[in-house]
């Protein structure tokens, strides 16, 4: 599989939403965000395109690239691949999987970016099940080198395969895992971001050494504490109680991070999180 579809649509405007929209229209793609906050979404997909040139990531002019993107209220029908990007809430997801499936065509295939749950699930409100898989992209999408495809049990192959497909032409290496609680990336990286968070309440280390501890030692190239702000601990903290649910105590959320949760320190995107952030 070479290239990426002509057309492609994204559901969700937010951080991910906007990033996965920046690098298929980077890779020439049409792309259509469905976003409410359409300026919002346009601001960050804008910069993200500037941040690249700036890194001399992107060939084209960015102003050429955000041609290739258009923000409205409705998927278009011809879209060869959708991209679900809203948040963490299985009713929230599949509502909007089934409507993107009302939409396009019989051979378009729809994808969704959750970090851990269930394809199976996520599939049932779907009449065609095995044009349906996962397509986890990590934060920031542009700098990510990783794509986990998550194929479901009733994902088919050849869906399977231009999923990876795609990600290859994005620039990206994909590997291929088995639906199940986590995959693989969420279920390694958030049991050692909750074991980093119970080590900082119990006084172990602070939290900047905890991360150099695991950035020097092991060659992290982020230790799990500053993971964990970029990522946003309310995120982690759903992650973790589905995970809980499914696979037991050892993703039992700490205190620690319920309570800063609760107080609205939920990393970067709030200023603050286990390291103090700057707006950006």
């Amino acid at each position: 599989m070479t290239g990426v579809p002509k057309r492609v649509g994204v559901i969700g405007g937010g951080r991910m939403g906007a990033g996965i929209a920046q690098v298929f229209a980077t890779a020439g793609a049409v792309v259509t965000v469905v976003e409410p906050d359409r300026a919002a979404a346009r601001e960050r997909v804008a910069t993200g395109l500037r941040r690249a040139a700036e890194r001399g990531k992107l060939a084209e002019d960015p102003a050429a690239v955000l041609e290739r993107i258009e923000l409205t209220g409705e998927l278009p029908a011809d879209a060869g691949l959708v991209v679900e990007a809203v948040p963490e809430d299985p009713a929230l997801k599949t509502s909007v999987l089934a409507a993107a499936e009302k939409v396009v065509g019989e051979d378009a295939v729809l994808a969704t970016n959750t970090s851990s749950l269930s394809i199976a699930g996520l599939a049932e409100g779907l009449r065609r099940p095995g044009r349906f898989v996962g397509m986890h992209f990590f934060n920031p999408v542009p700098a990510s080198d990783l794509v986990e495809i998550v194929a479901g049990p009733q994902t088919g192959r050849a869906v399977r395969d231009a999923a990876a497909g795609w990600a290859g032409a994005l620039g990206k290496t994909a590997i291929v895992v088995r639906d199940s609680p986590g995959f693989a990336t969420s279920r390694l990286g958030v049991l050692l971001g909750l074991e980093a968070i119970r080590m900082l309440e119990e006084g172990v280390a602070d939290a900047e050494s905890i991360d150099r501890a695991m950035e020097l030692g092991y060659r992290h190239p982020m230790g799990p504490l500053r993971s964990t702000d970029l990522v946003g601990l309310d995120v982690r903290l759903a992650i973790a109680e589905h995970l809980h649910r499914e696979l037991g105590d050892r993703f039992a959320p700490p205190r620690l991070l319920r309570d800063k949760v609760a107080r609205g320190e939920l990393g970067r995107k709030s200023g603050q999180g286990f390291y103090s952030w700057e707006a950006s």
